[in-house]
């Protein structure tokens, strides 16, 4: 049985961003502006498909997948490049391997003690994001 990712999850800790934000070649002001987030992660899981949103008052995002599945992903909205990603089960955790332009990309999503873990990484740069869940309206 895999992990179910539903829900809205609202992030409560965010390390090592800027430098993550480096990395991927982003400008100054938008990794200024991006810092001052408190970005909303909306999860939409249907066995081993899923919708990801990150939503923030600067930028949305959204991605499909369905795990073993390579698809090509357009990260418009983040650094605006092109990528061959493949996402894949490892335990309970989603493990995420982009490939392009830019080298040991990509990212993990797991659940424990009610909060929602994501490391995303890119070149040396591990940015380390915890986002705790909504309670239904």
């Amino acid at each position: 049985m895999s992990t179910d990712f539903n829900g809205t999850w609202n992030i409560i800790s965010n390390e090592n961003f800027e430098s993550y934000m480096q990395a991927l070649d982003i400008d100054f002001v938008t990794r200024k502006i991006a810092s001052l987030l408190s970005p909303q992660k909306i999860i939409e899981q249907k066995g081993d498909s899923f919708i990801i949103k990150t939503i923030s008052s600067f930028r949305n995002y959204e991605v499909q997948f369905t795990v073993g599945e390579e698809f090509e992903e357009n990260t418009k909205g983040l650094d605006n490049r092109k990528c061959k990603s493949l996402v894949t089960w490892d335990n309970n955790k989603l493990l995420c391997v982009q490939k392009g332009e830019k080298k040991d990309r990509g990212w993990t999503h797991w659940i424990d003690d009610n909060k929602l873990y994501l490391e995303l990484y890119c070149e040396n740069q591990v940015c380390k994001q915890v986002y705790k869940k909504m309670s239904p309206a």
